[in-house]
């Protein structure tokens, strides 16, 4: 019996091929239309050309005012500090309902994922009152707060409550199971697992619902006002909207309107995104 040879081993080092760059940068023009805040710039952009155009061929300033006439009057109501203050009226009473329905959307949930009961409640109360609109209750929060904030908030409350309780309930429903006998292996009940466990899980599900309810709680808000007026002398963004339709100052509705939106994609690229790109998006929860 012969033995087989032992093969020596051996390695060979290569040798980097002249000429080649193994580094390949895109042309600058890829690289810029990477950025998200350019084709949102550049849509925009398309819409106020498109809106221009579309105005031009009508030519009747009081149905539509071209863009450059709502850009002057959203001009002169910034300068003049008018729009401003109706801003921060409108603001200041969306953040109080804002909150205080984000802090009861919390109890809700975190007693339906602890007990039967809780559960029961919020699929109960979400039947009956996610379906009607929040708008529609004004004339009862009117009865019953009177003319004030109280009924804005009222309605606010209720406009931001039962969608941010129903994606954190599914957020909640799906973490995994494995998640929650951990958290019970360490001694978290209650309240505990919610904050430790849960919420970090159902990040992704929760940041959905406040954004679901931020939009609910601001187009609420500027029907409300438009609807509702001015209380103790002061309106905000919706009445000043109301008010210059009243006066057939269309160009300034449609900056009032503007400012609306100007306003929605602010929180959206601002707050919202940012909370993603720093939570879920940095733990590869999402894409």
């Amino acid at each position: 019996m012969t033995t087989p040879s032992i093969r020596q081993e051996y390695e060979v080092a290569l040798q980097p091929l002249p000429g080649l760059s193994l580094q390949r940068e895109l042309p600058l023009a890829q690289r810029l239309w990477q950025q998200a805040w350019l084709r949102k710039g550049v849509i925009l952009l398309l819409l106020a050309l498109l809106w221009e155009a579309m105005a031009r061929y009508t030519d009747n300033d009081l149905l539509l005012p071209t863009f450059t006439q709502t850009a002057l009057a959203l001009w002169d109501g910034l300068l003049s500090g008018e729009l401003p203050a109706k801003v921060g009226v409108s603001l200041v009473v969306l953040l109080k309902g804002y909150v205080l329905g984000i802090v009861l959307a919390f109890g809700l949930t975190s007693l339906a994922v602890s007990t039967q009961f809780g559960r029961d409640l919020l699929g109960t109360l979400t039947s009956m009152l996610n379906p009607l609109p929040a708008i529609a209750l004004l004339p009862l929060a009117l009865l019953w707060f009177g003319l004030g904030d109280n009924s804005l908030i009222f309605v606010l409350v209720h406009s931001v409550l039962w969608a941010l309780a129903l994606n954190t309930y599914a957020g909640f429903m799906g973490v995994s199971e494995t998640l929650r006998m951990a958290g019970r292996n360490y001694g978290l009940r209650g309240l505990r697992l919610v904050l430790h466990v849960l919420v970090p899980a159902a990040l992704p599900s929760i940041l959905s619902g406040l954004k679901i309810g931020w939009a609910f709680a601001w187009r609420t808000l500027i029907a409300a006002e438009l609807v509702f007026g001015a209380s103790s002398g002061k309106g905000g963004l919706g009445w000043y909207i109301f008010q210059n339709r009243n006066e057939l100052y269309t160009d300034k509705v449609f900056a009032g309107l503007a400012v609306v939106i100007l306003i929605g994609l602010l929180v959206e690229g601002l707050v919202f995104n940012t909370l993603e790109r720093l939570t879920v998006r940095r733990w590869g929860m999402q894409r």
